[in-house]
């Protein structure tokens, strides 16, 4: 449900229910849809055709679950944060997507109740978990020849390209410049700060719990339009800069971001090429 960690070490940090409050109502504006080629290439890989059960851990507001649940008999998504479920509730019902159960629990928590599973990913989640404790518990609930699946992805802002677009790119240095004036250099996290973001090396985790890479896939990103308000939500997606954390100040920064934001743009549009995402499949 998060943005991709930097590599780094994680110090001083654990776990914090306020690490996204006030987060969920902007992750559909804010943050790039998954791409449907993701369930394409899942679905040919791995022969997907509707049965089976996928377990999304840290799925947030169901970014990932509604794309792929349509290749599964049942879907479960899981996360820490129940305002992101509330959210998730509401979106798979906009979309009609009726084969989802959503279960607000830590990923430390697994496997809980949950019955085996066919297929588990992992979305821009597993840097913020126990991540041993959590490997251990999903190989223990897939069932014979599941498939793990680690999202590598980008989905809160582009690359910067030289390309010539249809519109200006948003200004991403200058909102982190923005954020940091209101908030500090160092990068809020819930009640504390990072001292070097969030940590790598998912592979080596895998592997010591028995898990093998089996395949990576790679799916090229697209390049979107963007308005100011959704760059904006992007913004306010982010653990680092989570509506909270600004206290008293929130309208003021709001003020200042659009401001920023129509400098930048003044037509309100905004072109934004997305990274590439990477599937990494482990059994």
């Amino acid at each position: 449900m998060t943005e991709e960690p930097a590599t780094g070490s994680r110090t001083a940090w654990r776990w914090d229910p306020t690490l996204y409050a006030g987060s969920a109502a902007y992750y559909a504006r804010g943050r790039a849809a998954y791409p449907s080629a993701i369930a394409d290439r899942l679905q040919q890989a791995l022969r997907l055709a509707g049965h089976g059960r996928l377990l999304d851990v840290g799925c947030g507001p169901g970014s990932l679950t509604l794309v792929l649940a349509p290749l599964f008999a049942e879907a479960i998504g899981v996360d820490a944060d129940a305002d992101m479920l509330i959210e998730a509730e509401r979106l798979a019902d906009q979309a009609k997507i009726d084969n989802v159960v959503w279960r607000h629990l830590r990923a430390e928590a697994l496997p809980a109740d949950l019955p085996p599973v066919d297929m588990i990913t992992f979305a821009q989640s597993f840097h913020w978990m126990d991540r041993p404790r959590v490997a251990a518990a999903a190989r223990r609930l897939l069932t014979p020849g599941g498939t793990l699946v680690h999202v590598s992805a980008t989905t809160h802002q582009g690359v910067s390209t030289d390309t010539t677009l249809p519109h200006p790119q948003p200004p991403r240095t200058a909102i982190r410049t923005l954020v940091a004036y209101y908030l500090g250099e160092r990068r809020r996290a819930g009640q504390t700060t990072l001292s070097a973001s969030t940590v790598g090396g998912e592979a080596a985790i895998y592997s010591a719990v028995g898990f093998t890479e089996l395949q990576q896939i790679r799916v090229e990103g697209r390049l979107l339009e963007r308005t100011a308000d959704e760059v904006a939500a992007s913004v306010y997606s982010l653990s680092s800069a989570a509506p909270h954390l600004f206290g008293d100040q929130l309208s003021a920064f709001d003020h200042d971001l659009h401001q920023l934001l129509h400098r930048a743009g003044p037509d309100g549009l905004f072109s934004e090429q997305m990274p590439p995402t990477t599937l990494h499949l482990w059994r």
